[in-house]
């Protein structure tokens, strides 16, 4: 994958070069640029599910800590010397650090979420404060200080277009781990298989947009439905 070389970019932009947001963006542009859709209201990203939305993007996330990806752009800037295996290690290492209350968390948003804008919720007879600490029970380790309040800055269920659809970040990288652990089975070594891989991922989760169910793209892709293998293991969870 020819990423830009940094070994003539001083420490600050080679920073912003290996900051995994920068991938992330990249595979947002990546799905407009790649789309095989003629119809502009299901093209690109247009169309495609909010469940799915973020699944390109996180993708594009795992090679920021992909050791040849981060060797062919990660050098020093003033030797050229490639980033070294230590380095990778404490990338990693920081990645998947408190992974799991992290997970915790953005489950607690998701549900709580989708808690608010169901329709047995009454803000008439219920808080809702209250009603996302009922979630909390379910998935904080430690109980939310009484004046948490947390929700008067929760721009992307009310103002952020996610309403009642936060959750998608969270099955979003369910997908793009299970997408990235197709590439780590064929061998990441292995470039003329990964090439051929590539261009099948181009072809479905970045070529076809909203023309299809999200479901359906990405079974044409992976050939099954998604698990959660992959990201658990992706975050230090599972072997």
């Amino acid at each position: 994958m020819p990423w830009p070389q940094a070994s003539g970019l001083r420490p600050q932009a080679r920073t912003q070069l290996t900051d995994s947001a920068a991938f992330d963006h990249t595979g947002h542009a990546l799905q407009h640029m790649l789309t095989q859709v003629d119809e502009g209201h299901v093209s690109g990203i247009r169309g495609v599910e909010w469940d799915a939305v973020e699944q390109p993007s996180q993708f594009m996330e795992n090679w920021a800590y992909d050791l040849r990806t981060l060797r062919g752009m990660a050098k020093h800037w003033k030797t050229g010397e490639p980033i070294d295996d230590g380095t990778v290690d404490k990338l990693r290492a920081a990645k998947n650090y408190r992974a799991a209350s992290q997970m915790l968390r953005q489950l607690k948003f998701s549900l709580g979420d989708l808690a608010l804008h169901d329709a047995s919720f009454d803000p008439h007879t219920e808080s809702p404060f209250a009603c996302l600490e009922k979630v909390g029970e379910r998935t904080s380790v430690l109980p939310a200080l009484p004046e948490d309040r947390f929700l008067c800055s929760f721009g992307h269920i009310f103002a952020g277009g996610y309403a009642a659809g936060y959750f998608s970040y969270k099955w979003a990288e369910v997908l793009s781990a299970d997408g990235f652990a197709a590439f780590e089975e064929a061998g990441l070594e292995n470039d003329s298989v990964i090439v051929e891989l590539g261009r099948k991922y181009a072809a479905t989760v970045m070529g076809l947009g909203g023309s299809l169910p999200a479901a359906d793209v990405f079974k044409l892709f992976r050939g099954r439905a998604p698990t959660a293998d992959a990201l658990l293991r992706h975050c230090g969870l599972a072997s």
